[in-house]
């Protein structure tokens, strides 16, 4: 393993000039700074990360919290904190994943212990009990989602209000006037899940403004569960004519159980997805859909991240949230929909006089 002596050896100056180009807390001219990074480079020095961390104050760490939920559809989580490790990659910081349910402790203990220096928190509910230790003199942190008060907060999210809207305004624009919904788990919306509340609040508002009936109903996923939600909602609303699923493990069920009750796609019934855009393009009918940007999201929270770390500042309580897009702590991504071989107008015979 090469030490710091042999890299100032090779580049013909001290071991402090060496450690003063690389913790920045000197200035050094310009000629001895690249110097000594031809040397480091040629010589595949790599500073021990414990000694950095101790020198510096800094452990070029971030958290990632991610609760890795079986009501939750994993690989959509997993993308963002995939997106999250390579854009921290390049801005010189590693990730530590944290996927257990411990909350405020874990934050506590990551950070009071200097193991992070910052963190991203995933899963935001409404009322996210993490947030408390964030806002008492907490790390610097963003949020990939959006609760209920986001007062003092760093988020970044997709619309998911403008989402489920969007999907309202779709349909509504093909001639429906009975809409179902089918929702994540239950245990998504008894925790108050951001994300799923917050496009159940679109889909209603717009559906209400739009004069178009909506009927919601959460769904556990998989053949049996799907099945007995279609089979409550044509009992309930006989004249449903459109579906709105926000729940990937339901979709090729619906879309298999409609085939099998004669119901073809969209001939009959139109369905309309918020999910990641693989699952809506190579589903058994290509899906009408509102794209989940998961790379993007987990790439724009580390960038808001690191704008807000001063490179040169070993102290990580002067972190301020920055402006971003004119917004201050907020950050939503405009919604997307695609229109697909899903959607279409309802049949004659549902259209109202």
């Amino acid at each position: 393993m090469v030490t710091l002596v042999e890299v100032a050896r090779h580049a013909g100056v001290s071991a402090s000039t060496v450690s003063y180009v690389l913790s920045g807390k000197r200035p050094i001219s310009d000629l001895t700074r690249r110097r000594v990074r031809d040397s480091i480079e040629q010589l595949g020095y790599q500073p021990h990360a414990g000694a950095r961390a101790l020198a510096s104050s800094r452990s070029r760490i971030i958290a990632l919290m991610v609760p890795l939920r079986t009501d939750m559809y994993v690989p959509v989580m997993l993308e963002i904190a995939v997106a999250v490790a390579t854009a921290a990659r390049a801005h010189g910081y590693d990730v530590l994943l944290l996927t257990g349910e411990e909350g405020p402790s874990a934050l506590r203990r990551v950070t009071g212990s200097g193991l992070a220096e910052a963190v991203i928190l995933m899963d935001v509910q409404l009322d996210d009990e993490r947030l408390p230790v964030l806002r008492a003199a907490g790390p610097p942190a963003v949020l990939v989602g959006l609760p209920a008060d986001p007062a003092g907060l760093d988020c970044v999210d997709l619309d998911f209000t403008a989402a489920g809207a969007l999907c309202v305004e779709h349909l509504a624009g093909l001639g429906h006037r009975e809409i179902a919904v089918i929702g994540e788990a239950p245990g998504v919306y008894a925790r108050h899940t951001g994300f799923a509340e917050r496009t159940l609040r679109g889909l209603r508002d717009r559906a209400s403004e739009l004069g178009v009936g909506l009927l919601h109903r959460p769904c556990d996923g998989g053949h049996d569960a799907v099945a007995g939600v279609l089979a409550r909602v044509f009992d309930e609303r006989p004249g449903v004519t459109a579906f709105v699923v926000q729940n990937e493990t339901a979709v090729e069920p619906l879309l298999a159980l409609l085939r099998r009750t004669g119901r073809a796609v969209p001939e009959d019934v139109s369905v309309v997805a918020v999910c990641p855009e693989p699952i809506a393009a190579q589903a058994s009918v290509a899906l009408t859909s509102v794209a989940i940007p998961a790379q993007e999201l987990g790439r724009r929270a580390v960038e808001r991240l690191v704008a807000g770390l001063s490179a040169d500042t070993a102290d990580t309580a002067d972190y301020e949230p920055r402006a971003h897009d004119g917004v201050v702590g907020i950050e939503l991504l405009t919604p997307v929909l695609t229109v697909r071989d899903s959607s279409g107008p309802p049949p004659a015979r549902a259209v109202r006089s």
